[in-house]
């Protein structure tokens, strides 16, 4: 017994509890059933004794007819039984919808299509089934011995005892084998599970060299199945030991006994009688009631458990690995990977137990995430698209508010502390003005000429800034490309005197080499706290922390680390993988045309869309750029 089933006991018994109209009904109709089952079998023996034996054909046809009409009473009274185990039924499956949808809303459980479409049906379908094969057993029984007893009393004596032994049989087997039949399932779970994550890493797998290890791990999975397969056999065996002895071996009794009762007043008659009700009447309820028990009845409480159960991942129960973003506790050095190589620096951006959703019944983004960045660390966020990257940055810059838990920067809340970041979004402003006003308004005291000079060469804007006329040149947005708007953005906050910098997908529109120099520029600034939201693996490998996030885990390390513990890492890094060393670009970058590229007449190349590019894709086209 699973600590779940006395809960699922209690609420069968209280659902049952307030349907008892419903009950009252299904008993009434289901006796006409039993008076079907109670009248074939007498008929049979009163036609045969008082009838054909007797030379009486009109007598024994008269009863032939009477075990007809029992028959069309009996169909009547299934139909109606029909119509009641769907009054049973269908608010069951109403009131698990209720509960799915429910939860669903509250806690965006990922399961719930899956749930509603598949396991509610499930549920239901199988209790209707539990109810009609236990009802027909029970009803059925009930008949076939009320006319055993018509016909002969000396018919219990060689039927009940080898029912009841192979019910209790039964019985005893029930619990065994559906904790067996759970096992069983488990482990057919996790044959599926360890066969989907080799497919998905085959390469990864021949990489490493590790496919005597995977296959030995697929090995064992597979030896687990096989012995929990082995041992529902072996229970198997003893429900049809079960089946055997309630249902057949009353037949073999009856016919050894035949002689020892037909001297005790047994007529011919009762015997065919009494072989009616066990071969078209108790035989194939017992049956069906072993089969639904044994097969059904597992199966309903499986899906039940996890219906009405709440589920372990995802949910603020559930606690991720030490280490991880999400994980309680002090907050360690770095970013949250649990180790302290160094002593810890002070923190220059803190999330302490944050849990943000958009929305009071959207799926939670983040949920009690904790998150240390150190003061002068360099930390670069990846994860597929979608996930969450920029909502982590939004909210550390105060542009969103977290439904539960808190973030700091420098120490201090962070909606007190907006003067000490500056972030840059993927589409960089710049409004129609001076250039210097573009690339100082951050600044509360206008800067002189040669910081702003000295902004623009770090992050690469210089050659930029010359060519449209230098700082008081006026600039027109829509004149400027995608890229150049982002090299303007990148000045802009270089030169703002602020110690947190926040890039989320900023350097987005510029070739790697671009991109690398502007990164490079802001890791260098003295006293600056660096958050890159990347889209080449190249922003990873220049991090001192590289944070993956995937919606359920988030998983912290430098560049090393997380190629050899993390498969979304390793994933990633092989789509976004860069040819390198064409022009010995200083991270082993193979640029592509931009500036301060022979032949460029400064355009600037646009790179895809956020989280779905892969840098190879910046080289796919070898042909000159415009014919250069």
């Amino acid at each position: 017994m699973t600590p779940e089933t006395p809960r699922l006991r209690t609420e069968g018994l209280r659902f049952l509890s307030r349907r008892r109209p419903v009950l009252a009904r299904l008993g009434g109709w289901s006796l006409l059933e039993a008076a079907q089952t109670f009248l074939f079998g007498y008929a049979v023996a009163r036609a045969l004794d008082h009838g054909f034996l007797a030379g009486r054909t009109s007598v024994g046809l008269g009863w032939l007819a009477a075990a007809a009409v029992a028959v069309a009473a009996g169909a009547y009274g299934t139909g109606r039984v029909f119509r009641a185990v769907s009054e049973l039924v269908e608010p069951l499956r109403d009131g698990l919808v209720r509960r799915v949808v429910d939860h669903a809303l509250e806690s965006a459980d990922h399961g719930a299509v899956s749930r509603l479409t598949h396991q509610v049906e499930i549920a239901r379908d199988t209790f209707a089934g539990l109810v009609m094969v236990s009802r027909s057993f029970v009803f059925t029984a009930a008949g076939a011995l009320a006319g055993l007893a018509s016909l002969a009393p000396a018919l219990l004596l060689v039927v009940v005892p080898p029912l009841v032994l192979g019910l209790g049989l039964f019985l005893v087997t029930l619990r065994p084998m559906a904790r067996r039949q759970e096992t069983f399932l488990a482990a057919d779970e996790e044959v599926a599970e360890v066969l989907d994550a080799t497919a998905a890493g085959l390469r990864d797998i021949a990489a490493a060299g590790a496919e005597a290890r995977t296959a030995t791990e697929a090995d064992t999975r597979f030896d687990a199945e096989f012995r929990a397969a082995r041992t529902l056999a072996r229970w198997g065996v003893l429900r049809v030991l079960a089946v055997a002895v309630a249902g057949r071996l009353p037949v073999v009794l009856l016919l050894v006994a035949a002689p020892w009762l037909l001297r005790r007043g047994v007529t011919p008659g009762d015997l065919v009688g009494a072989l009616t009700y066990l071969m078209y009447a108790l035989l194939p309820a017992l049956q069906s009631l072993m089969q639904a028990l044994g097969t059904a009845g597992s199966r309903l409480t499986v899906v039940l458990r996890r219906l009405t159960g709440r589920p372990s991942v995802g949910t603020p129960a559930a606690r991720p690995p030490e280490g991880e973003p999400g994980a309680r506790g002090p907050a360690p050095s770095g970013t949250g990977t649990g180790r302290e190589e160094n002593p810890p620096r002070p923190a220059a951006v803190e999330l302490r137990g944050v849990t943000f959703a958009y929305g009071p019944h959207a799926e939670p983004v983040f949920r009690e995430l904790d998150l240390t960045v150190p003061a002068g660390g360099h930390l670069t966020v990846v994860g597929p698209s979608g996930i969450g990257k920029s909502t982590l940055t939004a909210l550390v810059a105060g542009l969103l508010v977290p439904g539960r838990g808190e973030v700091l920067l420098c120490g201090g809340p962070v909606r007190g502390a907006v003067h000490r970041r500056v972030l840059v979004p993927q589409e960089a402003y710049v409004f129609s003005g001076t250039l210097r006003d573009n690339l100082t308004y951050l600044c509360p005291d206008p800067p002189p000429d040669s910081a702003v000079l000295a902004s623009a060469r770090a992050v690469g804007a210089y050659e930029l800034l010359l060519r449209l006329g230098g700082p008081d040149a006026t600039v027109a947005p829509r004149e400027l490309s995608a890229g150049e708007r982002q090299l303007i953005a990148l000045a802009r906050a270089h030169l703002a005197p602020v110690p947190v910098v926040m890039l989320d997908e900023a350097t987005c529109h510029l070739d790697p080499a671009a991109e690398a120099r502007a990164e490079r520029a802001f890791a260098r600034r003295p006293d600056t706290t660096l958050i890159v939201v990347a889209h080449r693996i190249s922003s990873a490998r220049r991090a001192d922390r590289v944070l993956v996030m995937d919606g359920t885990h988030a998983v912290s390390g430098s560049h090393d680390e997380l190629i050899r513990c993390s498969a979304l890492y390793r994933d990633l890094a092989g789509g976004w993988s860069e040819p390198a060393g064409a022009l010995r670009d200083a991270n082993g970058v193979h640029t592509i045309a931009g500036a301060r590229l022979a032949g460029d007449r400064g355009h600037v190349v646009a790179h895809r869309s956020v989280g779905q590019v892969q840098a190879v894709g910046d080289l796919g086209d070898v042909r000159p750029l415009g014919g250069e």
